[in-house]
């Protein structure tokens, strides 16, 4: 009954080295979450950051407006609360203060239920030499692919 919506954050896995990962609830208001079941959400320039009461906000995620709301309609870019455990918060922020890590949202999806999740993950910044290092392997996975299916055919 329900689609299922999954919506990746790509260049975060290029530029980033994913340490662990979490699965949060998102604090949404009516229209954000049927925009989000249209798939009209982006989350390739957001981050994640801590406020003074170490709870935990998605920053520059972008959910576009809902084309059939009124007056009530949402932001299209708001900080979003997010949804998780105490003792995980406590870890991450003591991650972030302590080795200097970042949170990056990863995947926005919904559930079985039809409940939006933001699946974050604690991350280290690569190098330049990393990244193309990551492009190499790319690029001799695509030609060893290419080798593969010639040969089968």
């Amino acid at each position: 009954m329900l689609k299922t919506v999954n919506i990746l954050n790509k260049r975060a896995r290029f530029d980033y080295e994913i340490i662990e990962k979490y699965t949060a609830g998102i604090v949404l208001a009516g229209t954000e979450i049927k925009s989000i079941r249209l798939g009209k959400a982006n989350i390739a320039e957001s981050f994640c950051e801590f406020n003074g009461k170490n709870e935990l906000f998605a920053i520059n995620t972008y959910i576009e407006e809902y084309a059939f709301g009124n007056q009530f309609n949402h932001k299209s870019r708001s900080e979003r609360k997010l949804l998780l455990n105490k003792r995980e918060l406590k870890s991450l922020a003591r991650s972030v203060q302590a080795k200097g890590l970042t949170i990056i949202p990863l995947r926005l999806f919904t559930n079985e239920k039809g409940i939006a999740k933001l699946e974050i993950g604690l991350c280290k910044g690569k190098k330049n030499y990393d990244k193309r290092e990551s492009l190499k392997e790319q690029d001799t996975k695509r030609d060893l692919d290419r080798i593969k299916k010639s040969f089968n055919s």
